[in-house]
């Protein structure tokens, strides 16, 4: 059950707001647009055929819809004194992330910006009505998870265990500490629904360098640290690979095989939810 929701600005000042709890004078009344926002598919027709061909599918921007009364108590708070504390949060064009608090103590956040603020000054019943659009639509926990492993030789089918709560997909950062010289591994990926990916890398790499594969929409990459120096590495990911994602809720399997066994390599990730 969510207890109270958090704002916060790109200065890093917030806003705490009890859903129960009316004393700051400003209460909760309604929020709109928590559920899985609408999916779009993609298909296409064939003549002469019944029904259609999907091709793929997204989900689109959330609007949240915030509708906040203005409870002032006429000794140190006023109505305008209430209105102008969210505008100080929540004025059109501003970039906030809004914290959303469940009654067992977790929290996932969600970020927005402001598309319209209202709040008539000439009534009985002062409301704030603020519209904002969250163009990723996911809820994320702010703490990532970092799962460690080893890599395996090629006849090893050992796999590394990573259990994610997220209803919806995620990518990760991958980070492969070399200790000995190789020249090319691949990351095998088992979803919780049995299918099976992989992520070819091919790339003469020495003892001491530090690889950094990004699977993570809208960053997507690879890169080298060596000797200090940060170079792109993109071009040793085979186009034939998929960039892989982790899916849930359930237990996704990865094994990271190579020439050599025992290299040290980590995954560290969000986890995202579609809906609350």
């Amino acid at each position: 059950m969510l207890t109270k929701v958090e704002v916060r600005n790109r200065q890093g000042d917030s806003l705490m707001m009890p859903f129960e709890d009316f004393d700051s004078g400003l209460g909760v009344a309604e929020i709109e647009g928590l559920d899985p926002t609408k999916a779009t598919l993609v298909s296409s027709g064939f003549a002469g055929q019944d029904g259609a061909q999907y091709y793929n599918s997204k989900r689109e921007p959330r609007n949240l819809k915030l509708k906040i009364e203005l409870i002032p108590d006429f000794v140190n708070t006023s109505v305008r004194s209430l209105r102008q504390q969210l505008y100080r949060f929540l004025m059109p064009k501003t970039e906030v992330t809004l914290r959303f608090y469940e009654d067992l103590g977790s929290y996932v956040d969600v970020v927005g910006r402001v598309e319209e603020f209202k709040a008539p000054l000439f009534t009985d019943d002062p409301v704030a009505d603020i519209s904002l659009m969250c163009f990723d639509p996911d809820f994320f926990d702010p703490n990532p998870f970092t799962v460690n492993g080893l890599t395996v030789i090629g006849s090893d089918v050992t796999m590394t265990t990573i259990p994610y709560l997220g209803t919806v997909e995620t990518g990760f950062l991958f980070t492969l500490e070399l200790d000995r010289n190789i020249s090319a591994f691949s990351i095998v990926h088992q979803v919780p629904s049995g299918f099976t990916y992989q992520l070819e890398f091919a790339e003469t790499l020495l003892a001491g360098d530090r690889v950094l594969i990004s699977t993570i929409a809208g960053s997507k990459g690879a890169s080298l640290t060596r000797s200090s120096v940060v170079s792109s590495l993109l071009w040793g990911v085979s186009p034939l690979s998929k960039w892989l994602e982790l899916e849930g809720p359930g237990d996704n399997l990865i094994r990271v095989s190579s020439s050599a066994a025992g290299i040290p390599w980590n995954i560290q990730y969000v986890t995202r939810h579609g809906g609350l």
